[in-house]
């Protein structure tokens, strides 16, 4: 069995494919220190909480965008998995060509996603990630890869409107029935989530205006995606699970 490791900025996410199928996803928060040993038992605990056999589990790719937690979490599955980890980063096999100015910027986390989304459902794609922050990564047709767009997520925005304004209360990001909000959790809520899609609606038509990819597909994923691309008809597929998908994809090329 193939476990595929997402490190972001909140949380590490974590998959098992049994051949092609996603056979189980699990989570836990990036911010908290822990041991080699201390990931090492959590991984393997929380594999068997699946009704998996972790002792099946003989292959590893990891793409992380938090250079702190590799040490520890690549002992660990050295240690408890006995196997090298793929390392997704220079070097690997992707199938995607990069002809920005700095390709070493590029996060491991938007190949991964540029990966999964060009191979399946094809280029022009514009892969939209909402995740801590929200990044638009433009594919072309030939699978390379011609631009990338980063805004603050949506969860970083609701933080600062009511951390940096004293009077305004800590709410729960949903869509409101209307814009026209008559008390105060709602208008924030209103603001938040209404401004928010339209910030998406108004990037996918400039990136398609000046790309000139009329018939540029856009492909959504990350936490809060289904709630944004749910309320716009400019988002064609949500996929929560793309960058699962992209890891296998990569690990494939590259076995």
């Amino acid at each position: 069995m193939l476990l595929a490791i997402d490190v972001g900025n909140t949380n590490i996410t974590m998959g098992v494919f049994q051949g092609e199928k996603l056979a189980a996803t699990f989570r836990m928060t990036t911010r908290q220190a822990r041991t080699s040993d201390e990931y090492g038992i959590l991984i393997r605990s929380m594999i068997q909480a699946r009704d998996l056999d972790k002792n099946k589990v003989n292959h590893v790719i990891i793409s992380s965008v938090v250079p702190d937690v590799m040490y520890s979490l690549n002992s660990a599955i050295i240690k408890y998995f006995c196997t090298e980890p793929l390392i997704v980063g220079p070097g690997l096999k992707t199938g995607i060509r990069i002809v920005t100015g700095h390709p070493q910027e590029i996060g491991a986390d938007r190949i991964v996603d540029v990966v999964a989304g060009y191979e399946l459902y094809g280029g022009p794609v514009l892969v939209i990630d909402f995740g801590t922050g929200t990044t638009y990564d433009l594919v072309g047709k030939d699978g390379t890869f011609e631009a990338g767009i980063t805004s603050p997520g949506i969860e970083i925005c609701a933080k600062a409107l009511w951390q940096d304004a004293a009077r305004l209360p800590k709410i729960e990001i949903l869509k409101p029935k209307s814009i026209l909000a008559k008390e105060t959790i709602s208008s924030m809520q209103a603001g938040l989530v209404y401004g928010y899609i339209g910030q998406t609606e108004y990037i996918i038509k400039k990136v398609r205006e000046e790309s000139g990819y009329k018939d540029m597909k856009v492909v959504a994923t990350g936490g809060l995606g289904k709630l944004i691309a749910e309320s716009t008809d400019m988002i064609q597929t949500y996929d929560n699970k793309l960058t699962m998908k992209g890891l296998r994809l990569i690990y494939e090329k590259n076995k």
